[in-house]
């Protein structure tokens, strides 16, 4: 367990560490903006009910060593600017190591995701995690293929993950 977390690590901005449930009310606003939803279909309409779902998925997942979000930090303010980490998915029937991430509306457009994203993958290729990385990005979702492109991925295939077209895109060690 825990070796594909990225706790107590550093970015220029970010301090990384697991999930609390004390995040729970940082984390709600994310849910309360449309914008944050909008690519994902299946996901409960209540912002506390699908807060509440990821909290308890990323905690069966820390409990279960299948990797997880990590708590973004600002190192200036000590506030949650979001989450991003190395999740073992499943696409195709391949099990495939993901970098996962989400920022609050308020920090978005500043660079933290990508910051992030380009963390986790230094962080898994220097710790042997995996040969190569994905992301899974619903395909409307420019913002986040723009951050996998920045983090010197390319569009390997497109597939159906979840009951949502996606884009799965891939970076090698």
């Amino acid at each position: 367990m825990g070796d594909y977390l990225l706790e107590r690590q550093k970015s220029e901005r970010l301090h990384y560490r697991k999930l609390t449930s004390g995040d729970f009310t940082s984390w709600l606003p994310f849910y309360h903006d449309p914008n944050s939803t909008k690519y994902w279909d299946g996901l409960p309409n209540d912002a506390e009910t699908a807060c509440t779902e990821q909290f308890e998925r990323q905690f069966e997942r820390y409990e279960n060593g299948l990797g997880g979000m990590n708590a973004l930090i600002s190192i200036k303010t000590g506030d949650l600017v979001g989450i991003c980490g190395l999740l073992l998915q499943t696409v195709d029937g391949i099990e495939e190591l993901e970098i996962g991430y989400s920022i609050l509306p308020q920090y978005r457009q500043k660079g933290y995701a990508f910051e992030a994203a380009q963390k986790c993958k230094q962080f898994a290729f220097e710790h042997r995690l995996a040969e190569s990385l994905i992301s899974i990005i619903q395909v409307d979702n420019i913002p986040s293929q723009k951050v996998a492109l920045k983090n010197g991925m390319f569009l390997d295939k497109t597939t159906s993950y979840k009951n949502n077209q996606v884009h799965i895109f891939r970076v090698s060690s």
